[in-house]
């Protein structure tokens, strides 16, 4: 199980992933074999999901971000979620309560893609009854990670 150490550990990853080994067993006042160790165990676990390298929208024509609602016909969600995540232009696929069955986030160049994307991939799958979409203006925060507990 995780314990205060192994929370801290985590805390300072999220904050930086490639952080060396030797800083973060100076911040944790272990060895650093010893918090190999605990990210190796962490990571069989499946505490620690991933590494993954943030990359800048703009400098790959991706600064445009596109929320999408979709609409499904009932016992053609399932399907349907699958076929979202296979577009490489959509990052995320959320299956949500209420009269829409999905939330997309979408990267693309500008909204002729964005037109592209959503008449020529997400339309026509089966079982898609209708698309709302929210383009969004500008980016105060983007980020995937969360509140850590003080300790365990």
């Amino acid at each position: 199980m995780i314990d205060n150490i192994s929370l801290e550990i985590l805390k300072i990853l999220q904050e930086k992933a490639r952080i060396p080994n030797i800083e973060v067993s100076r911040q944790v006042g272990l060895a650093p074999s010893a918090v190999l160790e605990r990210v190796k165990k962490m990571e069989k676990m499946g505490v620690i999901d991933g590494y993954e390298v943030t990359l800048n929208p703009e400098l790959f024509n991706r600064a445009l971000i596109a929320y999408i609602q979709v609409s499904t016909e009932k016992n053609m969600d399932e399907n349907v979620g699958r076929q979202l995540a296979e577009i490489t232009d959509i990052q995320e696929v959320h299956f949500i309560s209420g009269n829409d069955c999905y939330l997309v986030k979408l990267r693309c160049k500008d909204t002729p893609a964005l037109e592209a994307v959503l008449t020529k991939k997400i339309k026509p799958i089966p079982g898609i009854i209708s698309t709302k979409t929210n383009i969004v203006l500008s980016t105060r925060k983007e980020s995937s990670r969360f509140p850590l507990p003080q300790s365990f």
